[in-house]
């Protein structure tokens, strides 16, 4: 009996277990189906454009949690949104860029037209410069050259006083000296060329009495000389005798 009962009991757990099995089988079919219905529906009312209420059934808890969605139109907007956006970033870089180029362009100009300004400055001032350079050699020379006259006339007066000083005449920016020694016309020429200076060449009357007033009654030797040709009068210079009337 005790073996009976078992059995009895064992087929009776099975029969429950296998009554539990189609029991939730069904109320999962039957939850998939609610859940396509509404699926269906929803569908359906989309395409009729008609707009439904949400309505709250009573398989709440067995819904699965569904996520927002954006409609096709929605994508649209923002979609034309950023494009007009990034067409107005486009323009606005586009004109930043061209503004930047005329800018550069402009000031490239400017700095080369100021550096060509510089530069005809630069060559000026350089011209100026050599041209100051010469002139001031120029000046240089010319002082170096008057300091030289300026000593050279001076030593001219310092000899025009020791010669004043030693009895010679001044006439006609001509000096004259008579001496007091008596020579043949070699030694009186040799005398005067040691002294810097030659026997008297008269060139006209006037110059003629002033020797004669200066002489006295004494006599001296004049420049004229034959030597070359005998006959042929010179004067100690080489130039020919001039006889004049009168």
């Amino acid at each position: 009996m005790h073996g009976i009962v078992n059995d009895s009991m064992d087929k009776g757990s099975i029969m429950d277990s296998e009554d539990r099995k189609e029991r939730i089988v069904d109320i999962y079919v039957s939850a998939e189906a609610v859940r396509d219905m509404k699926h269906k529906k929803e569908t359906e009312n989309f395409n009729t454009e008609e707009p439904q209420t949400p309505r709250h059934t009573e398989d709440f808890n067995t819904e699965e949690p569904q996520t927002p969605r954006h409609t096709r139109s929605d994508g649209v907007t923002i979609s034309r949104a950023a494009g007009v956006c990034l067409g107005l970033v486009c323009v606005l870089l586009i004109t930043a860029v061209i503004v930047l180029c005329v800018l550069i362009y402009t000031k490239s100009t400017n700095y080369a037209q100021e550096r060509q300004q510089l530069q005809t400055k630069i060559t000026n001032l350089l011209t100026n410069n050599m041209n100051l350079t010469e002139e001031r050699q120029q000046l240089k020379t010319k002082i170096t050259n008057l300091t030289e006259e300026r000593d050279q006339l001076k030593s001219e007066r310092k000899d025009l006083l020791k010669k004043f000083a030693d009895g010679w005449k001044c006439h006609q920016s001509s000096l004259y000296f008579i001496s007091s020694e008596t020579k043949n016309w070699n030694e009186s020429r040799r005398y005067c060329t040691e002294r810097e200076a030659d026997l008297i060449i008269i060139n006209n009357r006037e110059e003629q009495d002033f020797v004669k007033n200066i002489s006295g009654s004494g006599h001296f030797w004049i420049g004229l000389t034959d030597v070359e040709v005998e006959g042929r009068w010179k004067w100690v210079d080489g130039s020919n005798i001039t006889i004049t009337s009168g």
